[in-house]
């Protein structure tokens, strides 16, 4: 018998159908299928942080992997985390690694990998792929 969504599953979600604002809190919902190696890929080009020095803004594709254990992350509360860096100075190889860190922190995946591709700046461009393996 197929698992599907629980009422239990959504109890424990405070920020899915709530008004919307940065929040640095990952929210997860249980893995029904812990046995089966699976991998949940998330995306986005909509990520900014700015520059710790000149304050100017910095734009990325996020694209985050993994394989799940026991829990799986919540898209919404994934958006509003990304957010809550809009107006952060952050290195790029520092944001990426934090974001794989906090991630690490509330899912405890079996794999993870965090790649973020900034847009050139100066005529470079600066792609950082962090990764955790169990």
């Amino acid at each position: 018998m197929a698992k599907g969504t629980k009422k239990t599953d959504l109890s424990v979600l405070t920020l899915l159908g709530k008004p919307t604002k940065p929040s640095k809190k990952l929210e997860v919902f249980p893995n029904h299928h812990p046995r089966r190696e699976y991998v949940v890929v998330l995306q986005t080009d909509e990520f900014t942080c700015i520059c710790p020095k000149t304050g100017q803004p910095d734009f990325a594709k996020i694209k985050i992997e993994y394989i799940p254990d026991k829990k799986i992350l919540e898209s919404k509360s994934l958006k509003l985390y990304l957010w809550s860096f809009r107006n952060h100075g952050v290195f790029h190889e520092h944001v990426t690694n934090i974001i794989l860190d906090d991630l690490v922190a509330v899912l405890q995946p079996r794999w993870c990998k965090v790649s973020a591709q900034f847009a050139v700046r100066g005529g470079i461009g600066i792609t950082i792929d962090a990764e955790y393996k169990k």
